[in-house]
């Protein structure tokens, strides 16, 4: 008999404050482990998986094990350009977030699917890498560095498209990824990118010369992400 598929529950936030995206992950996060956690006499109830996808005010991100020197600008200078800043509880270093980047947060239950965050992140690499193909872009991995890349291989062009960063609690999942599309890239001047000093970024809408539907983004990564993950988005 054939196994049923997951469902993935696929919202647009729209452009939402990234503290704001934040506290509804956690929202979502917490349901999912309390569902987990019911006691050994309650019937356990299915947990629920989650894509939101949404744009943020122009806001630098840094993870746990990120490095302050990475920010190159000063906190007074990050106010009179109006850029926010927020420690978070994701992986990784220092990134930027801001109009013209599709940024994608799963909230999925992986024992629902496969417990490994390695193969998760690989998964979520793939999903953009088929989106990227659909515009005749190669997207590829850099090996030990998360998220994917144009020409990793080539010091001289090789350039960062989509960064990520996850959380994971009871192996429920949280934070993503962020995919420049029209993204200004002149934000990332003030950052050392991932912590990643010799390696440039890109956005699509560069590698194309032309501006690129956010809707069309979307929706080519929710195919991906369905294709990928073997599920059902709804």
């Amino acid at each position: 008999m054939e196994k049923v598929k997951q469902q993935i529950v696929v919202k647009d936030l729209g452009v939402i404050d990234y503290q704001a995206a934040w506290d509804y992950q956690e929202q979502l996060l917490k349901e999912n482990v309390q569902l987990k956690s019911r006691a050994a006499d309650q019937l356990p109830k299915p947990t629920t998986n989650y894509l939101l996808f949404c744009e943020h005010p122009p806001v630098y991100t840094i993870g746990k094990s990120g490095h302050m020197e990475n920010l190159l600008i000063s906190e007074k200078e990050l106010q009179e350009q109006g850029i926010g800043f927020v420690p978070t509880n994701r992986g990784g270093d220092i990134t930027f977030h801001g109009p013209g980047q599709v940024v994608g947060y799963p909230i999925m239950d992986l024992e629902n699917f496969f417990t490994d965050i390695g193969k998760y992140l690989r998964f979520l690499e793939e999903v953009i890498i088929l989106t990227l193909a659909d515009y005749g872009v190669t997207g590829d991995r850099s090996k030990g560095e998360t998220g994917v890349w144009l020409d990793p291989h080539d010091k001289e062009k090789a350039r960062k498209i989509c960064a990520m960063g996850v959380r994971c609690s009871r192996w429920v999942t949280m934070h993503g990824f962020a995919l420049n599309v029209n993204t200004l890239m002149d934000y990332f001047n003030n950052i050392v990118a991932c912590g990643i000093a010799d390696k440039k970024v890109a956005s699509l809408d560069q590698e194309l010369n032309r501006q690129v539907s956010m809707e069309e983004v979307k929706a080519r990564l929710t195919k991906h992400f369905g294709e990928v993950f073997g599920a059902e988005m709804i």
